[in-house]
């Protein structure tokens, strides 16, 4: 088990360096597809050995081994949106988009329970639950889409692998900043302070979305529907 914690944690500090490198390098270039590959590779180790971990030492499964699931998905999905398999399984993207909603249906399940009855699984508030619940099955519709209509193109795509990628850097410096925040020295354990790489995180992703879609589409509007001004 101590071989567990010891890759558990050294994966998850090598997501968490080459995420936020990938995350802040120019898009395209080398070294944002280098680190890149080395936080797909880094999370799925830290998910796979996060949830053995808290099934065989039950360490909040409920919520762990459901955040494990999705952050793994998130990951794969993110990766093969830009790199497809040369001749990927036909039940891939379908079997991918069940697991999506099944671990949003599981979490909000438990959310709803803990709102309703007032039982919490592993006394872990409703909230958590009922969040990434709703963000799982959003991911599910997602791929539904791409299941009925095809691989997304354009700044679609972009857009889909950024947010999940992005998305799994999230619950990572999350899990990491705020949820052990206990192993931080504590002049520096201040939650504000710790929030900040988190909160850099979203606001990145939220950026790199106007950017990919909403910017993209004013421009458009702007080049094909009607003159542009000096």
């Amino acid at each position: 088990m101590r071989v567990a914690y010891a890759v558990h944690i050294l994966a998850g500090a090598l997501a968490l360096l080459s995420g936020f490198v990938a995350l802040y390098a120019r898009k395209g270039a080398t070294l944002h597809r280098r680190s890149g590959t080395l936080f797909v590779r880094a999370m799925l180790t830290m998910c796979a050995f996060g949830t053995f971990i808290a099934i065989a030492r039950s360490v909040a499964p409920a919520l762990n081994v459901s955040m494990g699931v999705l952050t793994a998905y998130l990951v794969v999905t993110s990766l093969t949106t830009v790199r497809p398999p040369a001749a990927g399984p036909r039940w891939l993207d379908p079997g991918l988009m069940l697991v999506a909603f099944a671990v949003g249906g599981t979490m909000l399940a438990f959310g709803i329970e803990a709102l309703v009855t007032g039982r919490t699984r592993d006394e872990i508030p409703a909230l958590p639950f009922l969040l990434f619940g709703v963000i799982a099955l959003l991911a599910g519709a997602g791929d539904l889409r791409v299941v009925r209509s095809g691989a997304r193109t354009g700044a679609a795509r972009l857009a889909r692998h950024l947010w999940r990628m992005s998305f799994a850097l999230f619950i990572a410096a999350m899990s990491f900043f705020i949820g052990q925040a206990k192993v931080f020295p504590k002049p520096v354990r201040i939650l504000p302070l710790l929030a900040l790489p988190v909160l850099a995180v979203l606001a990145t992703m939220l950026y790199w979305l106007w950017r990919v879609r909403v910017r993209r589409t004013l421009r458009g509007l702007v080049v094909g529907g009607a003159p542009r001004v000096a």
